[in-house]
């Protein structure tokens, strides 16, 4: 008998400490950090099976995700993204969504969300993948555990990474807060300015169009400024900026 409840307490123990273990790897992996390679993936989608980033070329990728599927605000997001996924398309970027719900239950959400007239734009098919991640595995690789307690609650991060698969933006809101799909945009092609023009940076609420900073002048271009040819101006002299000509 005692032998017996021995062997039970040993087993339980053994589940605990399995289970701990478990929890404890949920949050063994930190936030990849700006400019470090995107971690690779194999999950199930809408679209099929996606093999992260391998399958997604020479473009840029923008992971965006959520805690769970039929959330209002998450959904309130996926909308947005749905209305301006041509205009994602064009700037060369590719979506994922995932969220930890299990693929069935993503299609269920997917459909719902193809039927609302969000803000009277008229019902809008969705063209990117709703990746599924029931395991949390993804989630853990991109370091987006940060509860043992509710371990889905923080899942609302923003990768954009870029053609090298390298992470170049990371942006994190949370639950109660929509992300704004406007700034996502903002962000993705102040990227690929600043990675297609050399020597230039984005100012404070810079958008498409407006002029760049520039972090180092040479001292001829800085003699030139102020003739009519100069593509540079100063505000101050730690402040010097470049046409967006």
């Amino acid at each position: 008998m005692k032998k017996g409840i021995l062997f039970t307490a040993l087993f339980l123990f053994s589940v605990a400490l399995v289970m701990s273990q478990g929890r404890r790897n949920f949050r063994s992996n930190t936030i990849p950090l700006i400019g470090v390679e995107a971690p690779s993936f194999t999950a199930e989608s809408t679209k099929g099976t996606i093999n992260f980033p391998a399958d997604f070329g020479s473009s840029w990728k923008i992971i965006f995700a959520h805690p769970k599927d039929f959330t209002p605000v998450c959904s309130s997001e996926i909308l947005e993204l749905a209305y301006q996924q041509e205009s994602f398309s064009s700037l060369n970027a590719s979506i994922l969504v995932l969220s930890t719900d299990i693929l069935s239950q993503h299609f269920l959400w997917k459909a719902a969300l193809e039927e609302i007239n969000y803000k009277d734009r008229g019902a809008r098919n969705i063209n990117f993948p709703l990746v599924s991640d029931d395991s949390y595995r993804v989630s853990n690789l991109y370091g987006m555990i940060h509860s043992e307690e509710s371990i889905g609650e923080n899942i609302r991060g923003v990768f954009i990474i870029d053609p090298d698969n390298k992470v170049r933006s990371i942006l994190y809101y949370p639950n109660e807060v929509g992300r704004n799909i406007d700034e996502l945009k903002r962000t993705l092609i102040a990227l690929q300015n600043t990675r297609n023009n050399n020597n230039v940076v984005t100012p404070a609420n810079w958008k498409h169009g407006d002029d760049f900073m520039v972090p180092v002048i040479s001292a001829q271009e800085k003699a030139n400024i102020g003739n009519p040819d100069s593509p540079y101006y100063q505000l101050s002299w730690f402040m010097t900026y470049k046409k967006n000509q």
